[in-house]
């Protein structure tokens, strides 16, 4: 696998302008601080709570019967289904998952579990396993660069460049799989272009390590595995040794999953009703605005921070969101560029990574209706093909012959670089950001805090159980909590200075008013009081 003779040749004769290692090893420094800085800052939201609940062993349903019963509890009550404890074990974190979200591959959570279990019960430690594990990410894209480029230049200017994109920084601090998932992708891709190259059947074999962890990692990884597919047989172009040793390979990582792929298959209406919510069409001018949003929060997003930090008031950041078109502009032109001046096993590669995974999202959401590919955390194969091409552009061009190429692209490298940087010290000190949902919640908290003696109200109502999970990290102890259905009113005891009600149904909220007087309290009708 080597880029074009000329190009290698440059790589060569100057691997690092002066000055260029010391500014790679200050973004790896940076980019290890912005992982790990104020791990706990951001809302624990929605989904994280979820699995918070997925390591306590307790299943929804389970959850949903002990606390919304009706009766008045405390917050407390709330992190026994939010840590692991003594009542359930490592079997039934699995269980868990198998009845009821089954989309959702074991491997991270059982991680989770042990790790929280060994290191404590807070928010900062749930999320530093993710944290800790994003750090793989740069040993393993240099090695997928060496494989790929066969260069030195170009592996060190990619993990540079992941280092501080803010796409891997917010999901490297967060509870859920997709830090893991970036790991077993890069380690899945670099392990098959060696194999392919050297023909070893011990990498073959490493290789269906690594698709069989990537499935129990993330079910999306078998995008990953027939992308895979797509560029051997391309590469190949007919039933050779390699193409054998591929299918045998994958064939072994997937028959590996059988027992997942047999509960998935049995639980199969768990899946249709836990991802009910993806199937939502939405017009194409809507996903193609996501996507674009998406992407360029590859490189750079501080221009989104208006509506999740309000209070930030830096003159011209706003004027960020121009630089959405020139970021589009630049990936556009490093797809055309290495195609034009890379070999084939090189482009086809960077190509097929990219492409064929964030193909299975955007062909079903744009002919069936659905909005995965708008979800960014499920095209990170994307997002590393992109920084690939991005990489090989920005590596030629900066050690060009020609002085005022040479500066030009110099320049586009640091400015992408400072946006990365921006971003990420930005979103760092931000309550919450575009990846995360319950956003109201950190305000809401704050406000129920403030009451003396709160009570707070709420059903199963909507996104309501991990919103409620969510919002249980963020009170006081002295907030009590009467939870149930919206079928019967509820009876409100006497003694709280302060009776408040979460984000009811419009009917629920109706059948109220008839009773007693509502005051919206935060916008949008998600925490009203009630006076009685």
């Amino acid at each position: 696998m080597e880029v074009t003779t000329n190009t290698h040749q440059i790589f060569s004769k100057r691997l690092f302008p002066k000055g260029l290692r010391l500014f790679i090893v200050i973004l790896l420094l940076l980019g290890v601080f912005f992982r790990f800085v104020n791990l706990e800052r951001k809302v624990y939201w929605h989904d994280e709570a979820y699995t918070g609940l997925r390591i306590s062993g307790y299943t929804k349903k389970e959850f949903v019967h002990q606390v919304f019963n009706g009766r008045v509890i405390g917050v407390e009550s709330f992190k026994k289904y939010q840590y692991p404890n003594l009542e359930k074990g490592t079997i039934h974190t699995i269980n868990s998952l198998a009845r009821e979200e089954p989309q959702h591959s074991p491997l991270y959570y059982v991680m989770e579990r042990w790790w929280v279990q060994l290191f404590g019960n807070s928010v900062a430690v749930t999320r530093s396993l993710s944290a800790i594990i994003s750090l793989l990410a740069f040993p393993s894209t240099f090695w997928l660069c060496w494989e790929l480029f066969d260069s030195q230049l170009p592996r060190w200017i990619a993990v540079a460049l992941l280092s501080v994109s803010p796409i891997h920084v917010l999901y490297a601090q967060e509870a859920r799989e997709y830090s893991l998932w970036t790991v077993t992708i890069l380690l899945s891709s670099a392990t098959l272009l060696r194999a392919m190259r050297l023909g070893s059947r011990q990498l073959w074999n490493i290789y269906a390590v690594t698709v069989a962890l990537g499935l129990y990692t993330f079910l999306f990884s078998s995008f990953v595995a027939i992308a895979h597919g797509v560029y051997v047989f391309a590469i190949e172009r007919r039933f050779t040794k390699t193409a054998k040793s591929y299918l045998v390979g994958t064939s072994a990582g997937f028959i590996a999953f059988t027992p997942w792929i047999l509960i998935i298959m049995i639980n199969l209406t768990q899946v249709e009703s836990a991802t009910a919510s993806a199937q939502q069409r939405q017009s194409f001018s809507a996903l193609l605005t996501n996507w674009i949003s998406n992407i360029s929060s590859t490189f750079g997003d501080f221009w989104r921070y208006e509506p999740f930090f309000p209070s930030l008031q830096i003159p011209g950041l706003h004027w960020g969101r121009y630089l959405i078109p020139l970021i589009l502009i630049l990936v556009g032109y490093s797809f055309f560029f290495i195609s034009r001046y890379t070999t084939k096993p090189v482009w086809l590669f960077v190509f097929t990574l990219s492409g064929v995974p964030a193909l299975a999202l955007i062909l079903p959401d744009i002919i069936i209706g659905g909005e995965l590919s708008v979800r960014a955390r499920y095209v990170f194969p994307c997002y590393i093909g992109i920084q690939l091409a991005v990489t090989y552009l920005l590596t030629t061009q900066i050690i060009s012959n020609k002085l005022l190429r040479r500066k030009f692209w110099q320049l586009v490298m640091v400015v992408v670089i400072i946006c990365g940087v921006v971003s990420c010290a930005i979103s760092s000190q931000a309550e919450t950001w575009w990846n995360k949902g319950s956003h109201a919640n950190p305000q809401i908290a704050r406000i129920i805090n403030n009451s003396v003696k709160p009570l707070l109200i709420s059903s199963t109502y909507s996104l309501n159980i991990g919103d409620l999970m969510s919002l249980s990290h963020l009170l006081d102890d002295k907030v009590k909590m009467l939870l149930g259905g919206e079928r019967s009113l509820p009876q409100i005891p006497e003694g709280f200075s302060d009776v408040f009600l979460y984000n009811p149904s419009k009917k629920f909220k109706s059948q109220l008013e008839k009773i007693f007087k509502l005051d919206t309290i935060y916008e949008y009708g998600r925490l009203l009081r009630i006076n009685h």
